[in-house]
């Protein structure tokens, strides 16, 4: 059985986005949700970039200590053993 699908008119789908758009700008992003659960978050452009960049730094360790290496930077990581008087 086909669910029906809602009908808009341009303006009026318009409208709702923009009001969607000012939301953003004034009270942050919001959810656009289905009837099955969420489909889209409006966001900023600036959020989205800022989130962009976050994607883009290291995500590991391995990846940062590799980082520091490819900079020629000296970074001892040798245990030193510590003597223990009482023992």
């Amino acid at each position: 059985m086909a669910t029906k699908q809602p009908l808009w008119q341009l303006h009026e789908a318009k409208g709702a986005l923009q009001r969607a758009v000012r939301r953003v700008r004034t009270q942050g992003p919001q959810r656009v949700v289905k009837q099955r659960g969420e489909a889209v978050v409006i966001v900023s452009a600036e959020e989205f970039d800022r989130a962009s960049e976050r994607a883009r730094q290291p995500a590991s360790a391995g990846r940062i200590l590799s980082f520091g290496a490819d900079r020629r930077s000296s970074l001892d990581l040798a245990r030193k053993r510590r003597h223990d008087e009482n023992a």
